[in-house]
């Protein structure tokens, strides 16, 4: 066994991704399990349809709607005792569970708003670690094509809200609402949400497809031609109808992470730089079309006024991806040992606290978690969540070298949101804790296992 390989062994134990144990009489639950992962993916992509369009009179209760699919998953594995016990899973649980009896006897002093805030904690970062345990290299590469296959009729129904009036049914917000969804873009165009609640999760689902979207043109041989094709072109025509510079970002930092990889594998060299010219060509050409040069304007708008407002690259490296640590330490000095309270930071918990949607607390994710539990666990929750992203990098870069670069293409969307994305939106915790569960399942199998890999 080769040094990469006994690397890759233990850092799989410390992860805890050994596989479930299989017997006959439990390949059906295996089954349900997979299934679940699956109805989660699925209502992640779907919720806001429903709040939106379909189903506008329960809007408010479909804001947790995978809440239950997840509880199902951690309790089901739990009981089976495989749990991946990791100090990650702990310490974040731990942090949870005190966090709702100092919320109510020493914060905001609401029951429902610390749990609803300790179910973050408590159900969703632990389904990374059960999506890990569940899913294999082989389940990860299929929820990638159907992503990819998602992904062309997300692009249309984008276009399809750029170009609409606020007062079109595509464009209707929770419940129903006829103010719209979309959020303020540039030139007089909105920033559409395809079929989320809020303009983030069409970035977010976007930056999801990204990762996927290189993996595919360097393995190509795992998925159909046209669907890749589409998929390429539907991430490419998102990035100006989306009006996001975060979404960009994001696609250029996957295309970083790729040719890092490709370094590693000299054979795929070639194809990533004709996947590249590809994009390049099609980008270009794309914008001389009439119907995309009008969203390339706005795009352009956007990025400068915002650029010049924010700092240019300082302001959306820095304080935006950083989610400026330093500032919300120095800067919240009077918050109380143990924070104002778990929840309080949530737009349900300004609901319930405030009688509206505001912040209590802080915009900032980290700024949020060291207003709710205080300096002591606020820090403790932010220093968990950047030593799982050491811990998966190291282990991604240790199959990487030794051949198997999905799990390192999924990092480069992973370390974006997992570190500081804003876990009180429903939408951003959903990706934060898909894409966790992702990376840890693509490292139980490699490239060349095969699709039907049990």
């Amino acid at each position: 066994m080769s040094t990469n390989t006994k690397a890759t062994d233990n850092l799989s134990l410390s992860l805890d991704q050994r596989p479930l144990v299989h017997s006959s009489n439990l390949v059906e639950t295996d089954l349900w399990l997979r299934r679940g992962v699956w109805l989660y993916f699925i209502l992640l992509i779907m919720e806001g349809a429903l709040r939106k369009w379909f189903l506008p009179g329960l809007a408010t209760p479909l804001l947790i709607v995978r809440d239950p699919i997840a509880l199902w998953l951690v309790l089901s594995v739990w009981q089976r005792g495989q749990l991946p016990l990791t100090a990650y899973v702990a310490g974040c649980v731990g942090i949870g569970v005190v966090g709702i009896f100092t919320a109510v006897f020493l914060g905001h002093g609401s029951i429902p708003v610390a749990l609803f805030g300790a179910r973050i904690l408590l159900i969703h970062f632990p389904l990374m670690f059960v999506i890990g345990r569940i899913f294999t290299q082989a389940d990860v590469i299929k929820l990638g094509r159907v992503t990819l296959m998602i992904a062309i009729p997300m692009a249309i129904l984008t276009a399809m809200q750029f170009y609409s009036p606020q007062s079109a049914w595509v464009n209707r917000g929770l419940g129903g609402s006829e103010e719209g969804a979309g959020f303020s873009g540039a030139m007089g165009y909105f920033r559409p949400p395809g079929t989320f609640s809020f303009t983030n999760g069409l970035s977010l689902f976007f930056s999801f497809v990204a990762p996927f979207v290189f993996y595919f043109w360097i393995r190509s041989e795992k998925i159909s031609k046209f669907i890749l094709i589409g998929g390429t072109l539907a991430l490419l025509a998102s990035i100006p109808l989306s009006i996001s510079r975060s979404l960009l970002f994001s696609v250029l930092v996957t295309m970083l992470f790729t040719v890092i990889g490709v370094a590693f594998k000299p054979k795929f060299l070639g194809r990533i730089i004709v996947a590249c010219i590809g994009l390049i060509i099609a980008l270009a050409a794309l914008s001389q079309t009439s119907f995309f040069q009008t969203a390339f304007e706005a795009f352009t708008s956007r990025f400068e006024t915002a650029n010049s407002v924010e700092g240019g690259v300082e302001g959306v490296l820095v304080d935006r991806y950083l989610g400026g640590l330093i500032g919300q330490i120095t800067g919240n000095a009077d918050i109380p040992l143990f924070g104002y309270g778990i929840g309080m930071g949530t737009n349900v918990g300004s609901m319930l606290l405030a009688g509206k949607v505001k912040y209590l607390i802080a915009e900032g994710e980290w700024g949020r978690l060291i207003g709710e539990l205080g300096l002591l666990m606020g820090m403790g929750m932010i220093l968990l969540r950047l030593g799982f992203c050491a811990k998966v990098t190291w282990a991604a870069y240790t199959k990487l070298r030794s051949g198997d670069l999905l799990p390192w293409v999924l990092l480069s969307f992973g370390l974006l949101v997992i570190p500081q994305s804003q876990w009180a939106q429903p939408t951003a915790l959903g990706f934060s804790t898909l894409i966790g569960g992702l990376i840890i399942a693509s490292m139980r199998g490699t490239e060349c296992s095969g699709d039907n890999e049990v």
